[in-house]
């Protein structure tokens, strides 16, 4: 519910901030115009600041195979919309890993595409340098029929890129190289199970044809760190500022105590972070010359709701230990489920590439997906007819 539908009210998991658009996202509206229904707006971690579902005054969304844990965030309804079979696909906002958390927490592809290939036109901004508009969809393949409807060029959206091709298709290849971290460099937050399940998703890749080639995570880490630990939390005010100084009494925590936070930094300080990284970003591209693609965990744990309010800001930030990189470094990516823990709920991983190669990251997942032939969403055991009518292929 940051992205407007004409005549739906758009809150932001916000009351106070509610306004009723006239026009309709640029996305939205052509899906519309392509044959889409649109059956309703979804809960979000307000002003889509979270990973974790948790923080709305509408309430936690809860995951769609145990509704003692976290949905993921901030798409979160979204998510759960599409993971119960509500609806056919589901829209959502990428701007620290707010699509492809709550698609690897509840069994989805969260397709994160290219900065600016989706208008963000019409949604409310989170970083509007960084938002990207997320698809959350059963297959690879949906994600392809979806984005090819919604990717274009927009002079309505100052960020709006046009698309390129070009490259090899890795995702097509028979051989082809992808980075994963050191070992060292894993994080898995105590989760065994994710880490198992890690390796199994390398093996995985190996049998597609895939080499793996250790890479080194250190300029994709202090990256990420910039997104909420530096300067880049001021746009996060920008975006809502005049609200925010009128209504702050209205935002819930920990939401206001991390906005708040961007009033400490100066012009100066902005300046140094793009200084900064624009050099971790000249670091972090090297790796495109030994490997084709990035594979990560998506996330390295999950938890329940409980604690994750127990520890709102700690626990979201593991969260984010591999997403946050993401746009700062302007490359596409791709949450792939890819298995399920002992105790029932889906681990997922990530593909990642440089801007404008998503078409083979979104081959390269369907072949992943193909080949762990695993249910879609949490509908589990449903009859196959009706699974058939959901599909969008």
């Amino acid at each position: 519910d940051n992205i407007d539908l004409a005549g739906v009210p758009t809150t932001v998991a916000c009351p106070a901030y509610t306004y009723t658009p006239e026009c309709s996202a640029t996305v939205v509206q052509k899906l519309i115009e392509a044959g889409a229904i649109p059956i309703g707006k979804t809960n979000l971690d307000q002003f889509a600041s979270g990973l974790n579902g948790t923080r709305s005054p509408y309430g936690a969304c809860r995951n769609a195979f145990n509704p003692e844990y976290i949905s993921g965030g901030s798409s979160s309804g979204s998510a759960v919309a599409v993971a119960k079979g509500l609806v056919c696909f589901g829209l959502g906002t990428d701007t620290a890993g707010s699509g492809r958390v709550p698609a690897a927490f509840n069994n989805l592809i969260g397709y994160k595409p290219t900065p600016g290939w989706l208008s963000t036109h019409g949604i409310v901004p989170a970083c509007r340098s960084l938002d990207c508009v997320a698809i959350l969809a059963f297959t690879a393949a949906d994600a392809v029929r979806i984005s090819d409807v919604t990717v274009g060029y927009d002079e309505k959206d100052i960020f709006s890129e046009k698309r390129k091709t070009g490259g090899i298709d890795f995702g097509v290849a028979q051989h082809f190289k992808f980075g994963i971290p050191y070992n060292h460099q894993l994080q898995f937050f105590g989760s065994n199970e994710s880490e198992r399940l890690f390796k199994a998703s390398v093996t995985q890749l190996q049998a597609l044809g895939g080499e793996a080639v250790e890479i080194d995570f250190d300029p994709f880490l202090e990256t990420a760190r910039l997104l909420y630990e530096g300067s880049w939390v001021g746009e996060r005010y920008a975006g809502i500022q005049s609200f925010f100084e009128a209504n702050r009494d209205q935002i819930i925590s920990p939401v206001r105590e991390i906005i708040d936070g961007a009033t400490k930094y100066s012009a100066a300080d902005a300046y140094n972070g793009l200084y900064r990284l624009r050099q971790l970003k000249r670091q972090a591209d090297c790796i495109w010359s030994d490997v084709d693609c990035l594979l990560t965990p998506t996330a390295g744990t999950i938890y329940t709701i409980q604690t994750m309010l127990q520890d709102p800001v700690r626990l979201n930030a593991n969260l984010g230990y591999y997403t946050n990189f993401m746009n700062l470094l302007g490359y596409a990516a791709v949450a792939v489920p890819a298995g399920f823990q002992s105790n029932g709920l889906p681990f997922g991983i990530t593909l990642a590439a440089p801007a404008h190669q998503d078409q083979a990251l979104l081959n390269l997942a369907g072949r992943i997906q193909q080949a762990y032939a695993l249910p879609f969403g949490a509908i589990g055991a449903m009859d196959t007819a009706l699974i058939d009518d959901i599909e969008l292929c």
